[in-house]
């Protein structure tokens, strides 16, 4: 080969390398790789579940009252793969909650007694605040409200929304009533106490298993249903175990219902 046809052979190799280069992307610019740091080395692991959308942001709303009497929910109607979680009633603290909660990110409701919140108030704003959860209303004393006068009903209801309002700086919008038992003055009262729905649940949590009210797993837009009780730890482990597995990401309700 003479010295021109080696100059041209390495001219058109270097064209193509040229080409090769500018044709694929860095691995910096792909948009399916987005540039984020390394963690810290010895740096806590991130929560288990990632919200698909910011905290905070509304994704439906409650449905409006009728004649003056708030709206029963016990399922969210979605397409997308959420599942969601609420904490009634207060009566045990477990020291693990605040930890717990936090770092798996689930923003869950806790539909609060002021009876079982009096005198540890720091405890349920430590939830609140470092969690994210949301306040929700359970009546001031737990009691089956179906079939008393409505303005015991009322008063049970909003003296709990108030209480609150002054202990924690936030009125409580969302109620579920205890037992999940009610009548049209339940659902009267609670409008008339500023309460936008009635919630109930679609499954539960007991003993460490998770129990459904149709089918074998958790479904899209159930509303999950656990207490603040000894048993605590072995309950919440138990939803989060179960909303993995049936591929479900436990979102905020008060985004759906806001």
């Amino acid at each position: 080969m003479t010295k021109r046809h080696w100059r041209v052979a390495a001219g058109l190799a270097a064209v193509v390398l040229a080409v090769v280069a500018c044709s694929s992307p860095s691995p910096a610019a792909r948009p399916d790789e987005p540039d984020q740091p390394n963690p810290a080395p010895g740096a806590a692991p991130g929560p288990a579940f990632t919200a698909p959308y910011p905290f905070g942001t509304i994704q439906q709303k409650a449905p409006p009252p009728v004649d003056g009497a708030v709206q029963v929910v016990r399922r969210i109607a979605t397409d997308k793969p959420y599942v969601f979680i609420t904490m009634d009633d207060g009566a045990v603290k477990d020291p693990e909650a605040l930890r717990l909660i936090k770092e798996s990110g689930t923003h869950p409701v806790l539909f609060l007694n002021q009876k079982y919140v009096k005198g540890h108030e720091a405890y349920f704003k430590a939830i609140l605040d470092a969690a994210g959860a949301t306040l929700g209303d359970h009546t001031v004393n737990h009691p089956n409200l179906k079939g008393k006068p409505f303005e015991f009903q009322r008063k049970e209801i909003c003296d709990d929304a108030d209480d609150f309002q002054a202990e924690f700086g936030t009125r409580p919008v969302l109620f579920r009533p205890p037992f999940g038992n009610y009548d049209a003055n339940t659902l009267r009262a609670a409008s008339a106490c500023g309460m936008r729905v009635a919630v109930l649940w679609s499954a539960a949590v007991n003993d460490g298993h998770v129990q459904f009210q149709a089918g074998d797993k958790l479904r899209p837009g159930d509303i999950v249903l656990m207490h603040f009780r000894k048993t605590f730890t072995q309950d919440y482990t138990a939803f989060l175990e179960q909303a993995k597995k049936d591929g479900l990401t436990p979102v905020p309700l008060a985004d759906f219902l806001g």
